[in-house]
Order: structure tokens, then sequence, then C-alpha cells
């Protein structure tokens, strides 16, 4: 049955959808139309170039499934994630491009009962299901917020950490975004970056959609920031920690 098309995604909702299609196990189709699952080292390139463009996403228990997939974890390493990058009981942390939640649960025990976390996200959808979500689950530290693709709509100086995992490199206007993202970090805050290494990859989309490490670290110097760490941690994308001057 095909989906509704829905509205243009915007630069964020693209990477959600690029998560999706890394995360979805690749098919092919015999003759009588029966799926058979291909190795996951076999991407279908193909399949990650549409999802970058334009998807639905009106079918929320689907994308559950796909950015929830256990397999995830085992390159991802979400329960690692906050304590790699500093985050301490009573911080503010907010994660742009959350989807599904996916990281609320790890950086709400991170930052604890005195602290705060922001999932933002772009589809009002998936905004709706973390809500649901994180009230079940009594993560009342983690509060679900409706972004926009220019302006992720958070506190004014009221973050320790802003937290973008597979989101970046669909950011238009990057330079402009991060000055936008340091409007929202407390002084002494940081900004992490956890993309694809630009190279061939069992997971993650092609080459030519991701953006080097050299290139994120250039933009971030270009808008006047400076690389305070780096994190050799996962097995397919780099972790870089930006700070204001």
């Amino acid at each position: 049955m095909s989906e509704r098309r829905l509205r243009r995604g915007s630069a964020l909702l693209a990477a959600a959808a690029a998560l999706a299609a890394i995360l979805a196990p690749a098919h092919s189709h015999d003759q009588g139309g029966r799926s058979q699952t291909k190795p996951a080292e076999q991407h279908d390139h193909q399949r990650d170039h549409q999802a970058t463009a334009d998807h639905p996403f009106d079918d929320v228990e689907k994308w559950v499934r796909i950015f929830e997939a256990p397999e995830r974890a085992a390159w991802q390493k979400p329960a690692e994630i906050p304590g790699a990058l500093g985050v301490e009981p009573g911080m503010a942390v907010a994660d742009i491009g959350a989807g599904t939640g996916y990281f609320g649960p790890h950086f709400s025990r991170a930052v604890g009962p005195e602290g705060v976390v922001y999932a933002v996200d772009l589809e009002p959808k998936m905004v709706a299901y973390m809500e649901e979500r994180f009230r079940k689950e009594g993560l009342s530290n983690v509060r679900p917020q409706l972004g926009a693709a220019d302006d992720p709509k958070l506190p004014q100086a009221g973050l320790d950490l802003i937290f973008l995992c597979d989101t970046y490199h669909h950011v238009s206007g990057r330079v402009e975004y991060i000055a936008k993202l340091g409007r929202a970090l407390k002084s002494g805050g940081r900004v992490a970056i956890v993309d694809y290494h630009k190279r061939e990859l069992p997971v993650g989309p092609p080459p030519e959609h991701k953006l080097a490490r050299e290139q994120v670290i250039s933009e971030f110097a270009e808008a006047g920031w400076v690389m305070t760490g780096e994190r050799d941690l996962l097995p397919y994308q780099y972790v870089l920690i930006f700070a204001p001057r």
C-alpha cells in the first residue's frame, strides 16, 4: 500500500530519513515478488539516496521498528555516548534530530533528576510519539519539542551540551546554523557532532552524501569556533566536540 506523501522534508527530517535507510534491512525481490534479505554489508545505495531526498513519516510504528533496531546499538553505542561527552548530573542537554528518542533514556540517566534533556525533531508525529514514550518510561526530565529546519528553538544560554547524531550533514546553511546553536549555550557549553566518515562503510549513506571530518572542523572554524575534543569511540562515525571562541 502506498503511503501519503508528506510535505518536502527539511534538512533535519532528511537526516532522520537517512538513518532510517541505514538501519532498514536491505531487500531485493525475485520475479515472483518474494523478499530476499541481502547481507548487511551490501547496502542499497539507491535506497539510501531516495531516503535522503523525500520520505513520508506518517507511519510512526514503521520508523520505530527501524530507528530502534537492536543491531544498531552494536555500532552506535548509545549507552556510552553521554559519558564520552562528559555529561554529568544536573546538566541541560539538547538532542537535535531526536527521531523516536533513541538517545533520550541514556541522556536522561546521565543528567539525573536535576538535569533536563530537550529532544528536538521536525516531525510532529515523532514529537508526539516521544511525549508518550517518555511518559510511559517515567522520564520526566526529557522534554520533546518541535523544532524548525533553520532554528532548533532552544532556550537562550540554557544548555551545557547540544548533540547532533547523523544530522549535521543534512543541515542547510550550516555556518549560520552554528551561530544559532552558540546562542543556546551556557558559558562553557559545547556542541558534539557525530556523523559518518566519508568513505565506503557497511552502514550509512553513500560517500557523496557524507561530510568529511575535516570539512566539519573547517565549517566550525569559519563560524569562529574551536574543536576542543574528539572521541575515538565509534567504528563508523567521528565524534567531534566544539566550543565558541
